[in-house]
């Protein structure tokens, strides 16, 4: 078992490295570039709350799984903006052989299957490929419409995209978004239909992507977002599904950790080591998911507001397992990063052991055993020193 972790943790590692590749778009407020890692988080929600659109032939699960991949190969290669002029046949085999290098990380049965997937989500044929590229296409499009102050070069890109670009398709394959695209470049009113009565709620998501955590990238360049976060621990999950109880259905998990952080919108992050009113943040947290699931259709409300609810409770097998794939996450990256957000709070092992370590090992304990070595070796050099 160790070394097949060890090679799925590096794998989750060299990952990190997507936090790092800035996209053509910007942000909603425009402070910064979007990075590859954040869109792909966003895209999944995407997936998640366009569930109701999509035909009956979409398996969602898999369109989510295909979302949170499909951008990875841009470790490799970069982001290739599609109004600029490229030869696509080179960054295709770019890519293709990007694809190799990365999955070829994990063991030979992951490797295999997540290469597929990825594989036929860039062969755009089957039903859920074709709707995760919808999303792929939609997301940019409307970051650039709902923006307060849209770029003029921006919207030009969406109009031109629109016209017979890339997007074009929509007009018949998903005409909803195409028409209120349409109808918000042209500044006239779009139609209240399923797809425009859910982009307040994306919209405001975008916010998560400024909310700063405690933790660093492994390039130590800077602060992680929350949204960046919660796209690498649902790669987590999934990499380590198998260290789950067999009862645990990683679907559940991977839709837990891609909803569980966006009531920091509103409350922000609270550090685990930090000095924290638990009490005072767990009312704003509950205000917040009542304000940001409020958004959605009331079906959906309930339905996200309740897995919401689950993880935080982490009583069932689903969220002890989400719970401690979030507590896992971290300590990798102190632990390559010379300690990290332990260094600037002053962690102690024995703090470690009491809220990292219970519910790693209540949720998924071979992590634990793997891990458990690692940081005490370093708590251990660092108290020598």
């Amino acid at each position: 078992m160790t070394d097949r972790l060890s090679a799925q943790v590096e794998f989750l590692n060299r990952a990190d490295k997507l936090k790092s590749v800035d996209r053509a778009n910007a942000l909603l407020d425009q402070s910064r570039a979007e990075n590859a890692a954040e869109h792909s988080w966003q895209l999944a929600l995407w997936a998640l709350v366009m569930q109701p659109l999509a035909s009956d032939d979409v398996d969602i699960d898999r369109v989510i799984r295909m979302l949170l991949l499909h951008d990875l190969v841009e470790i490799i290669v970069g982001d290739h903006p599609i109004h600029l002029e490229t030869d696509w046949q080179a960054v295709e085999r770019a890519e293709q052989a990007a694809a190799a290098e990365l999955f070829g990380l994990l063991p030979d049965d992951q490797s295999q299957s997540f290469l597929s997937l990825w594989q036929e989500f860039e062969a755009d044929t089957s039903a859920d490929a074709r709707f995760a590229k919808i999303l792929d296409r939609c997301q940019p499009m409307f970051q650039v419409l709902y923006a307060p102050k849209p770029r003029s070069d921006h919207l030009d890109v969406v109009r031109d995209n629109l016209n017979g670009g890339r997007a074009a398709y929509l007009e018949t394959d998903f005409p909803e978004a195409f028409r209120l695209a349409r109808a918000m470049l042209e500044n006239t009113d779009g139609q209240d239909t399923p797809f425009a009565r859910r982009l307040p709620f994306l919209t405001e998501s975008d916010q998560l992507k400024s909310v700063s955590r405690a933790s660093r990238l492994l390039s130590g360049e800077r602060f992680e977002n929350s949204a960046e976060h919660s796209w690498h621990i649902m790669l987590f999950a999934w990499v380590l599904s198998e260290y789950a109880d067999p009862d645990v259905s990683i679907d559940r998990v991977l839709k837990m950790l891609l909803l569980h952080d966006i009531v920091e919108i509103d409350a922000g992050d609270h550090p685990i080591h930090g000095q924290v009113d638990h009490a005072a943040q767990e009312a704003e947290e509950q205000a917040a998911a009542t304000r940001l699931f409020g958004m959605l259709p009331p079906e959906q409300n309930m339905k996200f507001y309740a897995l919401w609810q689950e993880f935080e409770a982490a009583e069932t097998t689903d969220a002890c397992f989400a719970k401690a794939i979030d507590r896992f996450q971290t300590p990798i990256g102190n632990l390559e990063t010379g300690g990290g957000s332990w260094v600037d709070y002053n962690v102690t092992f024995a703090q470690i052991e009491s809220r990292v370590g219970k519910p790693i090992s209540r949720g998924a304990p071979k992590l634990w055993s793997w891990l458990r070595p690692q940081l005490d070796r370093y708590f251990s050099e660092t108290l020598a020193e």
